[in-house]
């Protein structure tokens, strides 16, 4: 009893900046959608693509995070202030790397882009305004990533909860700006993500040396170059890396269907996607706090604790899916004219309001799993359960897409975050974990 209470006193600290943090992410995406729902239906269907298509080129780098939470949370718990240190500069000289190839190739990514997810002729412009604004945003984005899984591993959240909120503010206040004062429309929605990102990183790097500054004098050159820790970092990286592309694959080819089905439909599920946007991120909270203290009982070889945490992550997560299936269930029509005044748009998306509370319950253990396995750093089951989850969302969606639509296309969704939890549970219960 007294170490669960300990276990819920350190998950409660790490989470509940995490959720304010993670919460204020699909703000500003839902900010986003409001400004353009209320220009035309055309503005908030480019925007939803435009916005897509950097969650799937950004999401794949996912693993900037991810993998550096996991390696400094061990880090952290076995006490190696080296090991620690050298992961974030492991880690920024590649998201440094990836971003500079990002710029390089963005027309030849934007085309590709664009194609892949189907856009439409009238569309084709707007979204390419917005691709080619926001793409100049990659080096902090992926640098970003890299602070914040340091930082999580650090145990600490209260830095990523206060660069997020500077983030999303200064991109609030400008998108604002650019849209409603100036008329800039689609652009203004860019710029705003540009400089609020430019933004975030300097506060992330002002706050590195006001705490952290002392941790560079444990930098030690020879150790960074060590070929076998390199090895071990781009391993993890690479099978979260695949993980990631399947898991932005399955959301890109979401929007593209939409896209490819009957007037609206892309329109109707960029706005209930919000839903499930605010649902994830909020629930990711505890995900985050699972991956550090994970990780850090990992580290400290403290199976007792590790495990109870994993049970508790659980409690909680599953605690806050059903608040979000109540608050959806009751005022998802009321949600709905946030993101549109479009008449037509909130009475479609009406039908598919019951899928907004099925996902909360349904779809939360899988992202608290995910959780525990980045902070075990077991990357090789994340890569194969999402692999096989996508496999599986495929067969069900061309099964049932030509009978039920829209509807088949969102039961295909909910079954792939089933199936992902119940093969990274089926894991865990054999003890991959241990073999860590």
């Amino acid at each position: 009893m007294v170490q669960s209470k300990q276990i819920n006193k350190e998950l409660l600290r790490l989470a509940i900046p995490n959720i304010l943090s993670n919460i204020s992410v699909p703000l500003l995406s839902s900010v986003d959608t409001a400004l353009m729902g209320h220009e035309s239906i055309k503005h908030l269907g480019a925007v939803g693509i435009g916005a897509m298509i950097f969650n799937f080129l950004y999401w794949n780098f996912g693993f900037l995070r991810m993998g550096t939470t996991g390696f400094t949370a061990q880090a952290f718990g076995a006490k190696d202030r080296t090991e620690g240190i050298s992961t974030l500069f492991r880690a920024a000289f590649l998201a440094l790397l990836i971003s500079f190839l990002l710029v390089l190739f963005s027309g030849v990514l934007g085309g590709l882009a664009m194609d892949l997810m189907y856009v439409q002729t009238e569309q084709i412009d707007l979204v390419f305004r917005y691709f080619s604004i926001r793409i100049l945003a990659a080096p902090a984005s992926l640098l970003l990533f890299v602070f914040f899984g340091w930082y999580f591993g650090m145990q600490n959240s209260i830095f990523p909860l206060i660069i997020t909120i500077t983030l999303n503010i200064v991109n609030i206040l400008l998108s604002f700006l650019l849209v409603k004062q100036y008329g800039w429309g689609i652009e203004g929605v860019a710029w705003g993500t540009v400089i609020a990102q430019y933004t975030g990183l300097l506060m992330a790097l002002v706050l590195f040396f006001v705490k952290y500054r002392t941790h560079l004098g444990s930098l030690n050159l020879a150790y960074l170059k060590r070929v076998d820790k390199l090895v071990s970092f781009l391993k993890i990286n690479g099978d979260i890396f695949i993980r990631t592309f399947c898991l932005t694959f399955v959301f890109g080819f979401f929007y593209a269907q939409s896209s490819k089905m009957q007037a609206n439909t892309l329109e109707i599920n960029t706005i209930l996607m919000q839903f499930l946007n605010w649902m994830s991120y909020g629930v990711d909270g505890f995900a985050y706090a699972a991956e550090s203290i994970v990780g850090k009982y990992l580290g400290a070889e403290n199976k007792k604790k590790l495990k109870l945490a994993v049970r508790q992550s659980f409690k909680w997560g599953m605690g806050f899916a059903f608040l979000y299936a109540l608050i959806y269930g009751l005022f998802g029509t009321s949600i709905l004219q946030i993101f549109t005044n479009e008449e037509v748009l909130i009475q479609a998306s009406l039908a598919y309001l019951s899928w907004m509370v099925i996902f909360p319950i349904l779809g939360t253990p899988c992202y608290i799993w995910d959780g525990i396995f980045v902070g075990l750093a077991a990357s090789k089951e994340m890569r194969n359960g999402m692999f096989i989850s996508l496999l599986v969302f495929l067969a069900v969606f061309y099964a049932v897409q030509s009978t039920y639509g829209n509807h088949g296309l969102w039961f295909a969704l909910c079954v792939f975050l089933v199936v992902r939890a119940l093969i990274l549970w089926r894991y865990y219960v054999r003890g991959t974990f241990e073999r860590v």
